[in-house]
């Protein structure tokens, strides 16, 4: 099931203003729970979750930026 333009620019504008800051939130939290590692571990966890977050959406977020496709008026 392929969910439509618009669909898709709803759904990650909601990742976007919603998600997103739930998962910072959730990954200060993790940092917090190993009671301040060193600088360089904290950066490899930060950069790992950063990144860690975009997988799933990525069919999401694929195209939402271009012009709409089922729209015949350029």
């Amino acid at each position: 099931m392929s969910l439509s333009y618009k669909s898709r620019r709803r759904l990650s504008l909601l990742i976007l203003l919603v998600g997103l800051p739930a998962y910072i939130i959730l990954s200060i939290t993790v940092v917090n729970w190993l009671e301040r590692p060193s600088i360089w571990v904290e950066l490899v966890v930060y950069v790992v979750l950063g990144l860690i977050w975009a997988l799933p959406f990525k069919f999401i977020f694929k195209g939402v930026g271009q012009a709409d496709p089922d729209n015949p008026d350029p």
